[in-house]
């Protein structure tokens, strides 16, 4: 349900930064947002408490906000509190970047190898990612396993390639265990 809410409201923010042509201003103001809503517990906590009033967590979001974000963006926070999907808040803004991402044409990717990559070696990961995908650029997040012996586990959205020799070496001996010696 939760994903529904966050997909509802996550797509009408984005459709309405592209009727605006602020798709890159908002997205900076959700991320800054997302931000201050992770660092500060405090504040969802006191939008979910059942005995302040809705008018009271609309002055406490317009306080937090006015002035560091848009018209717009308070606005699409005033919606939010006032249906009562305050507890929604921070999928709708992982929701919303993510539909930003897939409209630039930005991938994510998560990269894992046995050892630390050098700069070359990443630009040279992410040089086949581009000509590989259709993506214009990549967000990656470099992961270091020393268990996976070597080679490379590359995760992009919900494909996996994984090279790495333990692996291989798995596979390896679930395929010598089934020979059977006469």
């Amino acid at each position: 349900m939760a994903k529904q809410i966050s997909g509802i409201y996550g797509d009408a923010f984005f459709s309405l930064a592209l009727e605006e042509d602020a798709v890159d201003r908002l997205a900076e103001e959700i991320a800054l947002s997302r931000e201050v809503f992770l660092e500060n517990e405090d504040l969802m906590r006191l939008l979910n408490h059942p005995e302040i009033t809705r008018e009271e967590k609309l002055a406490l979001v317009e306080n937090a906000f006015r002035g560091k974000v848009s018209e717009e963006t308070v606005g699409f926070f005033h919606v939010i509190i006032k249906k009562e999907r305050h507890n929604d808040f921070l999928p709708i803004f992982e929701h919303f970047l993510r539909r930003v991402k897939r409209y630039k044409r930005i991938g994510s990717a998560r990269v894992t190898s046995a050892l630390e990559l050098t700069d070359r070696q990443k630009a040279a990961v992410e040089d086949r990612l581009l000509k590989t995908t259709d993506y214009r650029s990549f967000e990656i997040e470099y992961i270091v396993k020393p268990e996976i012996i070597g080679g490379l586990i590359i995760r992009v959205d919900d494909r996996v390639v994984d090279s790495s020799l333990k692996t291989q070496i798995d596979t390896l001996t679930r395929q010598l265990s089934r020979i059977q010696l006469s």
